[in-house]
């Protein structure tokens, strides 16, 4: 990969850094409160107890031994992925490694038999929903909600594989 950035699989050592980068993130952002990261918490915690290697993955991208973000390929049934726990460093933003992770991510799902990803997010992410629009996922659903201390708009998108 370009730029020395590798995408390796989740690993042990990872989980607080990816929780605390999640906190940290849209705590500055968005102003989220401590319920965001107890949510990401309980998804990782999922997702090591409950893994199936065979058809999910997570990756963390890393350059010089810095961690620059991650994304997530979980099962929701047979035929469709969910998209999780996308996110990058603010450094590792702009460079084009979001558009790899999401080609990845997306590849995977493919190269396993999915016929579809789901996503779950909100409409004030507009540089990620611009990446997946551009990678051919579309909005399903918009609806205002009260989450994680703030009024935001929440989005389901889903991409055909």
């Amino acid at each position: 990969m370009s730029d020395g950035v590798t995408l390796r699989d989740y690993g042990p050592g990872d989980f607080d850094w990816l929780v605390d980068l999640h906190r940290r993130h849209y705590a500055e952002v968005e102003g989220f409160d401590a319920t965001f990261a107890a949510l990401v918490a309980t998804i990782l915690r999922d997702f090591e107890a409950h893994r199936d290697p065979g058809c999910e993955r997570g990756w963390v991208a890393v350059s010089g031994g810095a961690r620059l973000g991650s994304i997530f390929c979980v099962r929701l049934d047979d035929r469709t992925a969910k998209l999780r726990l996308f996110l990058l460093t603010a450094e590792a933003r702009g460079k084009g490694l979001g558009a790899l992770m999401l080609e990845t991510c997306m590849g995977f799902a493919r190269d396993r038999g999915y016929a579809r990803m789901q996503l779950w997010t909100h409409e004030s992410h507009a540089a990620a929903c611009a990446l997946y629009r551009a990678k051919g996922w579309r909005c399903t659903a918009s609806r205002p909600v009260r989450s994680f201390g703030v009024d935001l708009v929440e989005q389901a998108w889903e991409v055909a594989l």
